[in-house]
């Protein structure tokens, strides 16, 4: 029986076609009228969008109302089941730094973290410096940026986006009084980085394009209108950050794509100097710092270390001639990141497909490494925040295992867990398996698969099974704990994680594989994986719901053009479906610096007709489409609302099948969708009410 029912008839959307002229090449898009050409103003004030394109997406949310109206106890009931599965008051353990440790917590009922500290090795009351749900009240979205407080202890710089258009307002918060100074800055990238002294603070604004461009200086108590300009990048192709180093002897400033970057250094000392270019940008190479005392440590790509080294250099002359090798490039150890103690050299590195923490000690340079022994887990370095420090913190977990936090001893190489996550409404491991295995592919490679279900879960091909996917930018999908994705284990799910080509699951190598020219092997890597769980009966192809985010929802998209009948579903959120049109467009914000990923369809012929030989709204075609949700954000700056939207609109246009395409806008969101942690559970009990109700068990 079809899943969806007695449906009223979908929005249609006008034609009205606009061609476009590259390379000789001529394209018609029937939809380019829903991008609002006031957008960048819309992300400021969603009023003045234009109201056709308003009355369609209202449309499009009242027809996906309807489709999933008989789920409402159903997400009615995953909501709760994943809610009690959270510690509503749960509080960090707090990190060290000078008399204090500061953390966050939240209480019953509430969305939002409160940042508090405590004296130092101490488990006195908890001084309250920001409360977020007081913050928030009254603002249908509102996300922090955190509170970075001063050397002296005294004051912090807190942000907040009350629209989602990703434009932070800064304040700073008097911790004596729990006011706030009266000074404002607006449009900003979110955070700052103090100077030694507490009086004045650097921070990144960004340009009517949305992109950090510029490096201001602000002394506290003048307007922003006077705050000097330290650095501005001219390239739009080039995001930048601001940082500062532990010791608090130089300000940092990031210049980076996807693949080249450039470091240019503030001394503290002098804070009116001109920041110092320690090696200039080459296309390809990049590399990051961290101070060590009189040295700097540098990790790098440079001299075809594909899968990283990390070099040295002196404070006082950090050039790239003076760059001496301290760990070797590895072939197929990926280096992720790297931190600097007065002791130790802490690295983290991905070594056949599992992370790990390796030590080594200064004076006599042994090394040593933090690892477990599931078949697949997931760790994180959280580092601590003092320089002079035998101690650091870290995050373990698996699919089947809660988050465990320890505090590691570099000396005595003692690990004290501090706190396991709870699970109010209950967790037994033990019911669970957790499994990774390799899916092969045409051109011979392995994809990983990570795996979780029940232990009584039967594999003989009946089981649903939801199939997530990402493959991009280099970043790798962890096999963590995710509470929220026990509502379908515990439903007979198989819950799969394809770490495809795109990513750095195995190394370098693997993300080189999946960008620019290589970028179908992303595609066929996560169809590969469906075909394997298949023939491997832990599903089967009607019972396969494929799901993705942002570049994840790129995927989908393109797997619904190769495989439509593959998959009982698709779930892209706020996907980057418009491929070609983002690409010829560099007013958008992630177009310039998104080349190097993908491809420079505006000066090259090759890198044009690539693209739009797998762009999923370029594609689209006639053909029998399984249901597909889209998700949207109206203020999204990095997939733009009008991506899914006119995507919907061209997939009901062509689709030979009876199966819904539904389109959900969240009128009052971004990229990140609700702000607040419950609401959020709101939007995955709704995707997963989705996955059930294809599959036939809403």
């Amino acid at each position: 029986m079809p899943a969806f029912k007695n449906l009223p008839e979908p929005p249609r959307a006008a034609k009205k076609p606009v061609t476009d002229t590259r390379h000789g090449v001529t394209r018609t898009d029937d939809y380019a009228w829903l991008r609002a050409d006031n957008w960048q103003s819309m992300f400021k004030d969603t009023s003045i969008l234009d109201p056709e394109i308003r009355a369609y997406l209202e449309a499009e949310n009242a027809y996906q109302d309807a489709a999933m109206a008989d789920t409402a106890d159903l997400r009615k009931k995953l909501f709760d089941e994943m809610k009690a599965r959270i510690k509503e008051d749960d509080s960090s353990v707090p990190m060290k730094d000078g008399p204090f440790a500061y953390g966050t917590l939240y209480v019953k009922g509430g969305e939002h973290a409160h940042y508090f500290r405590t004296k130092r090795d101490k488990d006195g009351l908890k001084e309250i410096l920001l409360n977020g749900d007081r913050e928030a009240e009254g603002k249908a979205y509102c996300r922090f940026s955190g509170l970075d407080h001063a050397p002296g202890h005294d004051k912090g710089i807190w942000g907040f986006d009350d629209k989602g258009s990703e434009y932070f307002t800064l304040k700073i918060r008097d911790f004596k009084t729990g006011k706030d100074l009266a000074d404002l800055l607006e449009n900003t990238g979110g955070g700052g980085v103090w100077a030694p002294d507490g009086k004045s603070f650097f921070y990144t604004r960004l340009d009517e394009n949305h992109r950090p461009s510029k490096v201001f200086h602000h002394i506290l108590g003048q307007p922003q209108s006077s705050d000097r300009l330290v650095y501005e990048e001219s390239d739009p192709g080039f995001f930048m950050g601001v940082g500062g180093s532990m010791l608090e002897d130089f300000i940092f400033i990031d210049i980076h794509d996807h693949e080249t970057s450039e470091y240019r250094l503030l001394s503290t000392k002098n804070l009116t100097a001109e920041p110092m270019l320690v090696a200039e940008r080459v296309e390809g190479i990049e590399y990051s710092m961290s101070e060590g005392g009189d040295v700097f440590y540098i990790l790098t790509n440079d001299g075809d270390a594909k899968d990283f080294k990390i070099m040295q250099a002196p404070v006082n002359a950090p050039g790239k001639e003076n760059w001496t090798e301290v760990v070797a490039h590895r072939p197929g150890t990926l280096i992720l990141s790297v931190e600097a103690y007065k002791g130790h050299l802490v690295w983290m590195e991905r070594h056949e497909g599992l992370p790990r923490i390796m030590i080594r000690d200064r004076v006599t340079g042994e090394d040593h490494s933090i690892a477990f022994a599931e078949e697949a887990y997931s760790l994180g370095l959280i580092g601590a925040m003092e320089y002079d420090t035998d101690w650091i913190r870290f995050s373990y977990s698996s699919m089947t295992t809660p988050s465990q936090l320890f505090d590691y001893n570099l000396k005595t190489r003692e690990r004290v867990l501090l706190k396991t996550q709870e699970v109010p409404s209950g967790h037994k491991i033990d019911d669970y398996v957790t499994r990774r295995v390799f899916a092969p592919t045409a051109d011979g490679e392995k994809v990983p698969v990570t795996l979780l279900y029940r232990k009584n879960t039967k594999l003989d091909g009946g089981a649903p099974c939801l199939l997530y996917g990402y493959g991009a930018y280099g970043i790798s999908i962890p096999a963590s704990f995710n509470t929220n994705c026990l509502s379908l284990v515990n439903r007979g799910f198989v819950y799969a994680i394809a770490h495809v080509r795109g990513g750095k699951d195995k190394g370098f190598a693997w993300y080189e594989n999946g960008k620019m020219e290589n970028k179908r092997n992303t595609f066929s890597d996560f169809i590969a994986a469906a075909d394997y769980l298949v023939r491997q009966q832990y599903t089967s192809f009607d019972r396969i719901v494929a799901e993705g985010g942002s570049a994840g929802g790129m995927l989908m998209g393109a797997i619904a053009n190769m495989a439509p009948e593959m998959f009982a579903g698709v779930i892209a959120a706020v996907p980057f479906v418009d491929v070609l049109n983002t690409m010829l467009d560099d007013t958008l914000p992630l177009t310039p610096p998104e080349w190097p990923e993908w491809g420079n369809p505006i000066d090259s012929r090759e890198e044009y007709d690539y693209i739009a030989s797998y762009s999923p709204y370029d594609n689209v075609g006639a053909k029998a489409y399984p249901p597909i949700l889209a998700l949207s954000g109206l203020t999204d700056p990095r997939v733009t609302y009008w991506e899914p939207t006119k995507w919907v609109a061209k997939l009901r246009e062509h689709t030979t099948s009876n199966n819904p395409v539904l389109l959900k806008t969240n009128m009052g969101a971004g990229h990140g969708g609700a702000s607040g942690r419950f609401q959020r559970l709101e939007e995955v009990a709704y995707e997963y009410a989705f996955a059930l109700k294809v599959i036939g068990k809403a």
